[in-house]
This record gives structure tokens, sequence and C-alpha cells, in this order.
């Protein structure tokens, strides 16, 4: 189930707010300026269902997003549970970094926590099978695919060098709960 919590960035202890109602985690969401929907395939995604059926199954999403955002390349990513890797690649996305583009993720199965440090506040935002967030450039955050990840996700990019990351510098994502 899709999750926001909400707390004050000095205190990750106390929840200012928790929701799963879908609708509230959008509205909370784009008074941040955060993209947060949830869409559905036009066919039947299964376990052999290949990358390029993924990206046809989501297309009218898909190319509506492009033409708002002028996203130029389109993915999809996959990682299975007990992957040996699992542990390192957690560690690459969990400090607080920027890019310099939006990041686009929509999640097609399994799940993934992003928390993002806007303001005075940490939005940490669980999607889940069907949820698409969209994280503003420049927006400071963190990602968290859990200790035995399992997900398959469309990333969507501006520029065609994928994924780049600038570091804050600031150990502010230590301080938050991450997904067991």
């Amino acid at each position: 189930m899709s999750q926001l919590t909400i707390f004050a960035d000095s205190d990750a202890n106390n929840a200012l707010l928790t929701s799963n109602d879908v609708q509230n985690i959008a509205a909370e969401l784009a008074k941040v300026n955060v993209r947060f929907e949830q869409w559905q395939a036009n066919t039947e995604i299964t376990e052999g269902t290949s990358n390029d059926d993924i990206l046809t199954a989501y297309s009218g999403d898909i190319e509506r997003l492009k033409q708002q955002g002028g996203y130029q390349t389109v993915d999809v990513i996959s990682l299975a549970k007990g992957n040996p890797d699992a542990a390192e690649l957690r560690k690459k996305f969990l400090f607080e970094h920027t890019h310099s583009e939006d990041e686009v993720r929509f999640f097609v199965k399994g799940q993934g926590l992003f928390c993002l440090h806007i303001g005075s506040k940490v939005y940490q935002v669980l999607c889940q099978q069907g949820d698409l967030i969209s994280v503003p450039e420049l927006t400071p955050h963190w990602f968290d695919m859990g200790s035995d990840p399992e997900f398959t996700a469309i990333r969507l990019f501006n520029n065609t060098q994928g994924w780049v990351a600038q570091s804050t510098e600031s150990p502010i994502a230590e301080q938050f709960p991450l997904l067991p």
C-alpha cells in the first residue's frame, strides 16, 4: 500500500502526517511540486513480460509525460530478490543527493522508498506497484530499495546520460527510517 509520511527534518521520531490515501498523498506532494500518480497497464503484465512489452503496456501515460516534461529517454530497470549485489546497490542511493533533471520512476512491480528533503521537512513516499513519482530537479532526496529488493520500474530522463547524482554532503539520510 502506498504511503506518505512527513517529518520535521530535525525529528525523525515523530511523524507530522501519515497517509495511505492515494488522493491525499498526491495532494500533499503537489503542494511541494512533486507529481504522484497511479497508472494502469493496458495489458496484463506477468513475470515473462519483456521490457518492450512493459513500455507498450504503459505507452499512453509514458507519451503524456514525455510531452509534458520533455523527457527524451525511457527505459525499464529490474532487480530480482536474492541479488548478491543488493547491499552494494542499495548503498548507492542512500545518501542525500540532487539531480540536474527530474527523477521520474513508475513501479511496474515491487516497491521503493523515496525520501525528499524539502524546506524543513522530510517527505517519505513509499511507492508500490502502480505508483509514479516525479521528483523535481535539484530537490535533495535519497532512495531506499530495502535489504532484499525486488522491483521493476520505468524510468524517464530529460537527458541521454541517465542517472547522475550530486551529493549534498549532508548526513540527514542516516537519521531517518529505512525499509527492512
